[in-house]
């Protein structure tokens, strides 16, 4: 089920896109029972993602990089994102 969906277009082009959804029943690899996709990007190309796709756990992507992420709450994990986002746009 999904619990948030977000997306503001910014005037230069670039996107951020949030969507967290309730999984029916938590697992090993999301013991917080969520998955989420969280996309800043321009042109099509990500520049910084937060997501948890099977077989990688909780994660994070700053351009080519990507490192674990430590999942707290839903709302640590959405205001990590845009502080991520706010430092590459020069916003922080």
């Amino acid at each position: 089920m999904l619990l948030f969906s977000d997306r503001q277009d910014f005037s230069d082009g670039g996107i951020v896109e949030m969507k967290i959804w309730k999984l029916p029943e938590s697992d090993a690899e999301r013991p917080h029972g969520l998955k989420y996709r969280l996309f800043y990007g321009h042109g099509g190309i990500r520049i910084v993602g937060y997501d948890n796709e099977r077989g990688k756990g909780d994660h994070r992507h700053i351009g080519r990089r990507e490192s674990a992420y430590e999942f707290e709450s839903v709302e640590k994990l959405i205001a990590d994102f845009l502080a991520d986002v706010a430092r590459y746009r020069g916003d922080a």
